[in-house]
């Protein structure tokens, strides 16, 4: 058995818990720790080393981040300080730690584990996680390898012959600051997934983020050619995605 212990850095908090990554399943419950205002880069780094004392942790960690993560380097900051674009968050956090942290990008942490042990699991094709929250991730992995940093929540799309960012029109945040009902979310979603499936041709969508456990209320009235399905892992996602990815770093 490989124990990793994964972290996920949230808009609101940061959570983690050690994984088991030959099964995918969590060894204790997760600890969370409320994001510190601001979300600046050394303030981050206290709770993530805070966390890696709470479960007297020794080995690698891996930690998402919600934005671009290229070799290390945090080179976006949605929703977070931007002091963290262009920082080596990996060096930061592993000084930070007295571990060796690996950093990768919130939405592929989640594709990742839904690939290996959720509803991805045992695709060989091309799988597409798309996640609605704030705004909308994505992870794009061929035969289970993970294609980083897609960022296809700002694919731009015609609305009403105007150039839209599509997390800006389509997301959960977006339903809820606009009061959609689920339908009109839903045709909002279609229009989104289509551009998607024209640009990648994708073998499976998984729908993850708040919208996923709704799926009640919405999946009926999507309208694409892809098979769709929603995440199976849920909140566990990224923790799980994240220890995966730093066991095989």
């Amino acid at each position: 058995m490989s124990v990793i212990l994964g972290i996920d850095i949230g808009g609101s908090g940061i959570k983690g818990a050690p994984v088991d990554t030959d099964t995918g399943k969590l060894l204790s419950e997760r600890y969370r720790i409320p994001t510190p205002a601001g979300a600046k880069a050394h303030d981050v780094a206290e709770v993530v080393h805070d966390l890696v004392k709470h479960f007297d942790h020794s080995g690698p960690v891996g930690v998402t981040f919600p934005g671009v993560v290229q070799h290390g380097v945090t080179l976006s900051a949605a929703n977070v300080d931007k002091g963290w674009v262009g920082l080596d968050a990996d060096d930061l956090l592993t000084k930070a730690t007295g571990q060796q942290v690996t950093l990768l990008n919130d939405a592929d942490a989640a594709g990742l584990a839904e690939a290996r042990f959720g509803a991805g699991q045992g695709e060989i094709g091309v799988v597409m996680l798309l996640t609605f929250g704030t705004g909308i991730g994505s992870a794009l992995m061929y035969g289970g390898v993970l294609v980083p940093n897609t960022e296809l929540g700002h694919l731009w799309l015609d609305v009403n012959k105007a150039a839209t960012e599509a997390e800006s029109w389509a997301s959960d945040r977006i339903r809820e600051t606009e009061d959609l009902s689920w339908k009109h979310w839903a045709k909002r979603a279609s229009r989104y997934l289509q551009h998607v499936e024209m640009l990648f041709s994708p073998d499976l969508f998984i729908i993850g983020g708040g919208v996923s456990k709704k799926a009640e209320k919405w999946q009926a009235n999507i309208e694409c050619k892809t098979r769709l399905v929603t995440a199976a892992l849920q909140n566990e996602a990224g923790i799980v995605g994240a220890a995966l990815y730093a066991s095989e770093r």
